[in-house]
């Protein structure tokens, strides 16, 4: 099982949704979690990727144009991953993911 922390700025990017928009990442991350329990082999629809010019930092759609960012950090639990939480919400965030 893997362990997951939001950095405040993901936060903040959070509260700024609507309602719609914290429900769809929320369930997006739901699955995304499902996944990665399941292997790490991500469902295409989440379009998991590596954010170009961004060493470390991947990408996780759970919108039309919404979309999260996200690292990994130093294990909690051995064999764990450990997903640290950048940022969420539309494109505009690839600006500073």
């Amino acid at each position: 099982m893997a362990t997951f922390h939001w950095l405040p700025r993901l936060r903040a990017d959070f509260v700024r949704l609507s309602s719609a928009q914290q429900a769809a990442f929320l369930a997006a991350v739901a699955q995304f979690v499902e996944d990665l329990r399941a292997g790490g082999q991500f469902r295409k629809s989440l379009r998991v990727k590596s954010v170009q010019g961004a060493s470390g930092v991947f990408e996780m759609t759970w919108a039309p144009d919404g979309v999260a960012t996200f690292g990994y950090g130093d294990e909690i639990k051995p064999g764990d991953a450990h997903v640290v939480w950048r940022r969420v919400g539309t494109h505009e965030i690839f600006r500073r993911p």
